[in-house]
């Protein structure tokens, strides 16, 4: 059957996206770009916020009016909302399949049935691990599933249990990676710091980003995802000596969500803002070029105007070299949603004020770069069609005078202009 498939979210989805494409190739079926070409439409879905879920059920609703009543188009919806919202997917769309993150092994099933097949629950099966290429970089989730149980978070409900993948297949997947020409490699997982926990106690994240280091050979760099405090803290000795191996990108994602202790308590954070604050600072005393990213959700239930400040301030404070800034929504089966909630208008200046400190800081922050030689890996083009590389701090510059015959290359680069968001320069030199 000609299959078309439609991605939102995280590089977790994208990466679940080519484990179904490998999947339904290796059954016989053909991947097609167009949707009014296919037999079979997929969206694989994302719920973390509710613009994304309003987005993806408007788009949800078309294909169903136009190719599943219409046209007897196979709908099958996957990802963190089949799983999270099954009874809301099957009321609105009651000729659809679905199928959850933890059954995705099982996609050639969903397709392939002759009737609306419905496959959520049960445990991720982690003998199959998804590996997205796309150019120069690969994604390769480490884990699905975290330790947390965030008061706000969606995704929990989602992806449930931690299931670390074993180190043996993420090295295979690792090599297959550097074989297919990537030069970045992405180690992922809601919470890369939770990685082996439920291993019996052997590799932790530290552990096997040196496996990889030591038992993968070829020109490329490894980026370290996102590590929540609470689990990178007792192995930050551990990472800070990996962050300093020269094929590690000098960059950590590391969630504050608030500067509030009272609000962390309340949102289930397992730190305190003084603990996340010396984390930050041990990292840049041990590694002093490092970035460091962090989320700040703005408007949770709980927070007022002086939690809010304290926010702000630490922004300020710990010149976040990136920001992903969210204003708080409710969402489904999260205790948060029951909570009293900040007005809407009130959330809405919050965030307006939180993003001109963001564009503030990252101005400050990236200006120090402007005038500087730099090192550089050209890994992907922009959705305008520009060229990107990356910095060995992860930093992003756009290049003027590049091509994308470059990508892939090691180049020196001028930084000739800062935004906020990342900087802007000139190929000088090739390696």
């Amino acid at each position: 059957m000609r299959v078309f498939i439609k991605t939102y979210g995280c590089a977790l989805n994208r990466a679940d996206t080519s484990l179904m494409v490998a999947l339904l190739r290796r059954r016989g079926h053909e991947i097609v770009n167009d949707e009014g070409s296919a037999d079979v439409i997929i969206v694989n879905t994302c719920t973390v916020r509710l613009d994304t879920e309003q987005r993806v059920v408007k788009y949800l609703r078309r294909v169903y009016r136009d190719y599943v009543i219409r046209r007897r188009v196979k709908l099958v919806i996957a990802g963190c909302m089949a799983s999270a919202q099954p009874y809301m997917l099957s009321r609105l769309f009651p000729k659809a399949s679905l199928i959850s993150p933890q059954r995705i092994t099982a996609i050639a099933s969903a397709v392939e049935d002759g009737g609306r097949l419905v496959l959520i629950g049960g445990e991720r099966d982690t003998s199959s691990l998804p590996l997205h290429v796309e150019g120069a970089v690969a994604v390769i989730p480490i884990a699905e599933g975290c330790l947390g149980n965030c008061s706000f978070c969606i995704t929990k409900v989602a992806r449930r249990k931690l299931r670390s993948y074993s180190p043996k297949l993420i090295l295979s997947k690792v090599r297959e990676a550097v074989r297919k020409g990537a030069v970045e490699i992405d180690l992922t997982a809601q919470d890369t710091a939770s990685y082996g926990l439920d291993l019996g106690g052997g590799v932790r994240l530290d552990g096997l980003v040196r496996m990889i280091l030591d038992n993968v050979d070829g020109d490329y760099m490894l980026r370290i995802g996102m590590a929540n405090p609470d689990t990178l803290m007792p192995i930050l000795d551990g990472v800070i000596e990996v962050l300093k191996d020269p094929r590690v990108y000098k960059y950590l994602h590391i969630p504050m969500q608030s500067a509030d202790d009272d609000v962390l308590r309340i949102m289930r954070r397992k730190y305190t803002y003084d603990e996340f604050r010396d984390l930050v600072r041990e990292v840049r005393s041990k590694i002093p070029e490092v970035s460091i990213a962090t989320d700040v959700i703005v408007g949770h239930p709980g927070e007022d105007e002086c939690a809010f400040r304290r926010t702000l301030s630490a922004i300020k404070e710990l010149l976040f070299d990136k920001v992903h800034l969210a204003q708080y929504t409710p969402r489904p089966r999260t205790e948060a949603a029951a909570m009293r909630q900040v007005p809407d208008p009130v959330k809405k200046r919050r965030s307006s004020e939180a993003a001109a400190v963001v564009e503030e800081v990252g101005k400050l922050v990236n200006s120090k770069y402007v005038g500087s030689l730099a090192k550089a890996l050209v890994t992907h083009t922009s959705f305008r069609g520009s060229v990107v590389a990356r910095l060995l701090n992860y930093k992003p510059i756009v290049l003027r005078n590049a091509g994308k015959d470059l990508l892939g290359s090691s180049v020196l680069v001028r930084v000739e202009a800062a935004t906020f968001y990342d900087l802007r320069g000139r190929v000088v030199n090739y390696y």
